[in-house]
């Protein structure tokens, strides 16, 4: 989607909130000994309670209101019976539509204390979806975003998952541009345009190079296995850089 009309920010404005303060209700709701099928619900309630569809479901008939991958799980994971436990590193994606507008956000957390290097992993994959932010620009290259990703990836000793990306969204959950690496690209000649509405979503790892399918259809796990983050905004281009549309408040 590009934005053309001040309406349309303020319906993405709109739906990226409720999205991020979903987010953060289940983040915050998030305790050892429950279920990703009673964090789910939590993040379900949330979405009903704001007027908001949750996007996985509408779009592909999902099993669960939002994404919720434990430790070997890196995407897609299905909220079911799995007890969440301490030292788990839990991903929580959460993409939904309000009146005709989609927003995408996503983050990965930590239960408890947990082993130095998955601290810095989280702290290290946040910054690597900032460090994307910040390439979105009128004029600029898409494949800037995947360039600085990969630059700050190889200084650190870091992987990225090539074959989960970033893509449009605002009025469907995935539209044009189709795919957005977050790794480096040089066959992309694609430009930015002004109200570009995008996700910015690195998936970050200490040796994971790909996603590949588990049995339920749904669920991805790293290949080869290694510990993945992965933090996730939508945002909209213009010509001094990127609003991020989903941010709490």
């Amino acid at each position: 989607m590009t934005i053309t009309q001040e309406d349309e920010l303020d319906g993405l404005k709109d739906i990226g909130r409720i999205v991020a303060n979903t987010l953060r209700a289940m983040a915050k709701a998030m305790e050892p000994g429950m279920t990703t099928r009673e964090l789910d619900e939590i993040g379900r309630a949330f979405l009903e309670r704001h007027g908001a569809e949750s996007a996985p479901q509408s779009a592909y008939d999902f099993p669960g209101a939002t994404c919720i991958s434990v430790n070997e799980e890196i995407a897609h994971g299905i909220p079911g019976e799995r007890i969440i436990a301490q030292g788990d590193l839990v991903n929580i994606d959460v993409s939904a539509s309000k009146d005709g507008f989609f927003a995408d956000t996503g983050a990965s957390y930590r239960v408890g204390p947990a082993h130095p290097l998955l601290d810095k992993l989280c702290r290290d994959g946040k910054r690597a979806m900032q460090i994307g932010i910040g390439q979105v620009a009128e004029g600029k290259p898409l494949a800037g975003i995947g360039n600085a990703i990969g630059k700050f990836a190889d200084e650190r000793g870091y992987t990225l998952i090539r074959n989960l990306a970033s893509h449009g969204v605002g009025r469907s959950l995935h539209e044009y541009p189709e795919e957005i690496a977050t790794w480096p690209n040089r066959s992309d000649r694609r430009r930015i345009d002004t109200g570009l509405v995008l996700t910015v979503e690195p998936f970050l790892s200490t040796g994971g190079l790909w996603a590949s399918d588990g049995e339920d259809g749904w669920t991805l796990y790293a290949e080869p296995c290694a510990p993945v983050v992965q933090y996730e905004h939508t945002i909209v281009a213009t010509s001094r850089g990127a609003i991020i549309l989903t941010q709490p408040g």
